[in-house]
């Protein structure tokens, strides 16, 4: 989607689906954020320019690379402009494939990283089968997911991590992002234009993602002040993790 796009934030949803409900075969709908998308489909570029420092995401990286084996396949929910990201799994040998709902991001993705694979979904749309349905992209190494579940109310993010674990092969890694904050789809501004953001303070954030089957294996904080003055100063939080269990 586009989200916070190319931290790697991301939009997410476009379509009738929605995320399975787990246990039951059955899929609930999702909330239309094609606003969201085309939100980022008129900032662009302009998304680098007002984040210019992304040093957190890029130890994340680091750290996600560092438990790798050569040309893993990695999926990137919300790659944004696929900088930096996409280009750091790239220029590591990895085979990447990143989604993002908005097309104007998407267009910048594939000319800063031309050997990716990229594909315009949304998050939900996803599932860990390879077919031929639209957002069945199979099973991954690894999973970067930076700032893109900003963008769905927090009723929704359990069960977006839950399909994200799924889409992890046993013992998969995940890179994941948030700001902490105490919110929950509320509008602000962002670079000229409104969108909806989430968040949780940390340890209730810490309980999320390990209800959602994983493991916590690294975490890290940065205090971070975008270039531009239509964007609040930020915590964000970082986790390192892995799909626990089978």
């Amino acid at each position: 989607m586009s989200t916070r796009s190319s931290r790697g934030g991301g939009t997410v949803s476009h379509g009738s689906e929605g995320y399975e409900t787990y246990g039951s075969g059955r899929r609930t709908p999702a909330p239309d954020r094609t606003g969201q998308a085309e939100a980022f489909d008129a900032i662009g570029a302009r998304y680098d320019d007002a984040f210019p420092h992304k040093e957190g995401q890029l130890a994340a990286v680091d750290a996600l690379l560092a438990g790798l084996a050569p040309g893993s396949r990695i999926l990137e929910v919300g790659c944004g402009t696929g900088v930096p990201t996409s280009r750091q799994l790239a220029d590591a040998g990895h085979s990447v494939v990143g989604v993002d709902l908005s097309a104007g991001m998407l267009e910048l993705a594939r000319k800063n990283v031309p050997e990716a694979e990229f594909h315009q979904l949304d998050l939900a749309s996803l599932r860990p089968e390879s077919g031929q349905e639209q957002g069945e992209l199979g099973e991954f190494d690894a999973v970067t997911c930076f700032f893109t579940l900003l963008m769905l109310p927090r009723a929704e993010i359990p069960a977006a991590l839950r399909l994200l674990c799924s889409m992890l092969r046993p013992g998969g890694l995940l890179a994941l992002s948030m700001v902490e904050a105490d919110l929950d789809d509320a509008e602000i501004p962002f670079l000229g234009h409104t969108i909806r953001v989430s968040g949780f303070l940390r340890d209730e954030l810490r309980q999320v993602v390990r209800d959602a089957g994983l493991e916590i294996t690294g975490e890290h904080t940065y205090a971070y002040a975008p270039a531009s003055t239509d964007v609040p100063p930020e915590h964000q939080l970082f986790f390192n993790c892995r799909r626990a269990g089978k």
